[in-house]
């Protein structure tokens, strides 16, 4: 295995470039840090920032929930699989859907 697909075998199995996933990690590395910092602020005073990292943590849970594995930019590419139940999906042969 060399250097390279040290930094590409993961994004690729993604559908992504080394860049595309570099920004789409920092785009929840980001906010995870915002709310770490929320959370130690609210630590020290609870009267601040009461909600803050809760739901920085529910919305990248939200979104994580709805990212297709098929999709390099992680858009919701079928908003159709989660009008209905996981039971209920017809899933399109070679994609793969985390749903």
């Amino acid at each position: 295995m060399t250097i390279r697909h040290l930094f590409t075998d993961h994004p690729s199995s993604l559908g992504e470039t080394y860049p595309e996933h570099m920004r789409a990690s920092l785009s929840y590395a980001v906010p995870l840090l915002g709310a770490a910092m929320a959370a130690f602020v609210h630590a020290v005073f609870p009267f601040l920032h009461t909600t803050t990292a809760s739901a920085a943590v529910k919305r990248l849970y939200d979104r994580m929930n709805r990212r297709c594995v098929a999709c390099p930019s992680g858009r919701v590419h079928r908003p159709d699989l989660f009008a209905r139940t996981p039971s209920k999906v017809a899933f399109k042969p070679g994609l793969m859907y985390e749903i």
